[in-house]
């Protein structure tokens, strides 16, 4: 049993390693002028290696940022489950955010990789979207049957519009850039949980309606 553990815990690691390379180099350079040569010889492992594990270089990048995307929404999700008002909700947003600029590899894997390759982008969005969404629906329908959210509301409608704005905040010039101030990502972390929470319409006086 000791040795079939031993086993697992080296084939994960030699899952990641692999994974964190291909992060790195098709950051710098570039997902077509990386080959499958450059993603062994980073992770330190036999080129036929990344074949056992995964089916071609393509598997490779959409795991990169599946799994990237994923991380950063499950902690997102966490710590909105612990918030109980606006002010903590936009802090928490800010810090997620500056996170998201602090993983700029993976960000420019997903967001330039995907535009330049159509089959990849579809694949991409539909593993990253969906996955994402999915948690994101599962954290919501339990909100609303706490009461944190209004009764009727559809968690999956919920779940999309949340993963939209999150997606959109992650590609915004002030989380990309590196210049980005800290009060840029407090404005905008800001203004999508004010948006999100409250909506954009004005308050109309009861005796008005």
């Amino acid at each position: 049993m000791k040795f079939f553990n031993r086993q697992t815990e080296i084939e994960v690691d030699t899952r990641t390693k692999i994974l964190q390379s291909a992060q790195k180099l098709f950051a710098k350079r570039g997902f077509d002028a990386t080959t499958t040569k450059d993603l062994a010889a980073e992770a330190g492992v036999a080129e036929g290696t990344l074949f056992r594990y995964f089916t071609n270089k393509k598997a490779i990048l959409v795991e990169v940022a599946t799994q990237g995307w994923i991380s950063l929404l499950t902690d997102l999700l966490t710590e909105l489950s612990e918030m109980s008002n606006y002010k903590a909700i936009a802090n928490m947003m800010r810090r997620r955010m500056g996170n998201m600029s602090e993983n700029i590899d993976m960000m420019k894997v997903c967001f330039m990789e995907a535009q330049f390759h159509p089959e990849l982008r579809d694949q991409i969005q539909m593993e990253v979207v969906d996955k994402m969404t999915g948690i994101a629906e599962v954290y919501f329908e339990e909100a609303i049957e706490k009461g944190v959210y209004r009764k009727g509301l559809s968690p999956k409608v919920i779940a999309k519009v949340f993963v939209g704005m999150f997606a959109v905040a992650g590609f915004s010039n002030e989380t990309m850039s590196k210049s980005g101030s800290p009060l840029e990502l407090q404005q905008m972390a800001e203004g999508l949980s004010d948006i999100f929470l409250n909506g954009v319409l004005a308050k109309v006086p009861a005796e008005a309606i």
